[in-house]
């Protein structure tokens, strides 16, 4: 391993950047100096770093939001490992928000009960009911489920934070179910026959995919969907967004705003500036 890999590694853990980032970061640096013809990346200068983006716009056809994850990972690397920001390439681009898709509440049940398999099963029930993403619900333990206080802690979520959420009476009498079948040890869903390891994300990805056609379900794909679902429910159900906020571990109230928009009970409840009028039909 190279000087200047160890330095990035240790200056992105330092930094406490999530995995994801971490291995984006690091292609990001191979994938220049592969570029360069494997020149040294602090041999690099800000005008090529630019024309490598050019060219995985151009020519790789990668999408801008890609792209600047690239961007990114160069920066971090100009700033805090060579110590020169300004070397750092210039580049921009204009976010498309796109509203998340969201499932009605009968649509989620067809999914959660498609699958024969018990564990699959409570696996999505967990992920909806409690509005985990996928890293946190693989890596729940049994002493995570608290019933006295009806919560679920969730240690490490993103950003490295714990927090807790809710615990339904339905999914906690369903789990009593399942632990005395199964008598998890290290991990509530573990994986393989002993169940030392956490389940990967694929695992978990497949998972919602396989039971969501076999509910007949053709919206929704990606597993954040129980996710989104559940903050949209919440809202709906007249819970307000600074719970919801809490709940789903966003460290911005901005975040958790766009299910505003997406809540059609919220939405249905606005009157018409022509109905608020006192004037005649």
């Amino acid at each position: 391993m190279s000087e200047l890999r160890q330095k990035m590694i240790k200056m992105m853990k330092l930094r406490n950047l999530g995995k994801r980032s971490q291995r984006a970061y690091l292609t990001a640096i191979t994938g220049l100096a592969k570029y360069h013809q494997k020149k040294s990346p602090d041999e690099i200068t800000k005008e090529m770093m630019e024309d490598y983006l050019l060219y995985l716009l151009s020519e790789k056809k990668r999408a801008p939001e890609g792209v600047a994850v690239v961007v990114s990972g160069l920066r971090f690397f100009c700033k805090h490992v060579l110590g020169d920001e300004e070397r750092s390439p210039n580049y921009g681009t204009r976010k498309v928000r796109k509203l998340p898709t969201v499932l009605t509440q009968e649509e989620v049940w067809r999914i959660i009960n498609a699958p024969k398999n018990m564990k699959h099963r409570l696996l999505l029930m967990t992920i909806y009911s409690a509005g985990l993403r996928a890293g946190e619900v693989i890596k729940l333990k049994p002493e995570h489920i608290d019933s006295k206080r009806m919560l679920i802690k969730v240690e490490e979520g993103k950003g490295g934070k714990d927090r807790y959420t809710l615990l339904s009476k339905k999914l906690l009498k369903e789990l009593r179910h399942y632990y005395k079948k199964f008598q998890p040890k290290t991990y509530l869903f573990p994986s393989g026959y002993k169940g030392r390891d956490f389940l990967t994300y694929e695992t978990v990805r497949s998972t919602y995919e396989d039971a969501r056609k076999k509910a007949g379900v053709n919206i929704g794909p990606g597993l954040h969907t129980l996710r989104h679902s559940f903050a949209t429910h919440l809202l709906e159900a007249g819970y307000d967004l600074r719970k919801i906020q809490i709940l789903m571990g966003h460290k911005s109230i901005t975040t958790t705003m766009i299910y505003l928009h997406v809540s059609q009970e919220t939405l249905s409840k606005i009157k018409s500036p022509l109905d608020l009028s006192t004037g005649p039909v």
